[in-house]
Formats: structure tokens, sequence, C-alpha cells
């Protein structure tokens, strides 16, 4: 019996040195500060806009990227190359059952799985979910002081979002809208 407590004693004692030179800290992210710009692409042309974070954080041991987990607010959605009448029909519709049906499922998610490289330049590797639909992504990210920058490219369809899409309807010709968005993200935190 002694010798199996001081067995216990040992690898508590290994634990808590182990922890000692483990320093993960959790940084929020500013919501407010933060940015996240889409273009999205179509036959006869593009257009972009915003969309919010609703929160945020970033994993770090010591100074280097371990994880991170965020939530998009769905209806954020902002149309920002266009104006009037032609802003609100465009941001109705990608808000509307067709495209992201903000008003059933108002937020998205990224959690990041697997984060790999040093001195600020990442491979990310994460699960997003759009519509209750979880994918795996992959995008690098540089972080540098207290802002992160990462690029994604994101094929809509796999999220069951197939509205003009030319790869599940024919005859869409010149109305077609191209499967792939980007987002641009600028992170402060």
């Amino acid at each position: 019996m002694k010798n199996r407590n001081s067995k216990i004693a040992t690898l508590f004692i290994l634990a808590l040195s182990f922890m000692s030179f483990t320093a993960l800290t959790e940084k929020e992210v500013s919501v407010e500060k933060s940015k996240v710009t889409w273009k999205g692409y179509k036959v006869t042309g593009q257009h972009e806009g915003t969309i919010n974070l609703k929160s945020g954080t970033l994993t770090f041991d010591n100074n280097t990227l371990t994880g991170g987990s965020f939530e998009i607010d769905m209806p954020s959605i902002n149309v920002t190359d266009l104006e009037g009448e032609s802003k609100g029909k465009l941001e109705g519709h990608l808000k509307s059952a067709d495209f992201f049906g903000v008003e059933k499922f108002p937020t998205a998610k990224l959690e990041f799985v697997n984060v790999s490289g040093k001195d600020g330049f990442y491979k990310v590797q994460a699960n997003l979910t759009i519509k209750e639909t979880t994918k795996s992504v992959e995008f690098s990210m540089t972080v540098k002081d207290n802002m992160a920058t990462a690029k994604l490219e994101i094929d809509r369809t796999e999220y069951d979002i197939k509205y003009g899409s030319s790869s599940f309807f024919d005859g869409l010709k010149d109305k077609a809208i191209y499967d792939n968005f980007d987002l641009d993200v600028t992170l402060e935190f």
C-alpha cells in the first residue's frame, strides 16, 4: 500500500511539474474590432459584404497558436457593394431559406481541430458548421501582435445551399451563381 501511494504521489508531482511548464491561454477576440468580409461570385459579376462575429477565442501555448472557436451572427449579413432597394433585396435573399436561412439557423460555428506551424504562420484544420451541417475546412492563418488574419474558400453546396448552382441545375446560363465564396478574416484580440 505504501508503494502504491508513493507511485501516486510521484505521478501527481510529475503532472504538476508538466502543467507548470505549459502556459495555455485563451484570448477573447474583440467582436467590435474584428472584421469578416465575404465575396460571392456569379457568371455576370460578384457581390461582397460583411458579417459579424458573435463571439470568438484563440488559444495559445506560450505564443504558439493551438486552437480557436468562433460563432458567427448570421442575421448580420450585410451587402456593401449595393445601395437602396437592390441592397435590401440581396440581403433578404441571402438571409432566406434559399441561402443561409438565418431565422432557423441564426449562428454558424468554426472550431479549430488541428493547428500546425510556428513563428506566426499556421495551417489550420477546422470544423465549419452552417445550417447544422458540419464540414472540415483548411486554411492558413497569420498571427502577429494582437491580430490574426485568414482567408477561407467555402463551397456553399456542401452546406445544402444550392440556389442558382450550375452543379445542380441546368440551363441557368448567366443566372448561375458559383458554388465557392470567400471569407477574408481579420481578428483583433
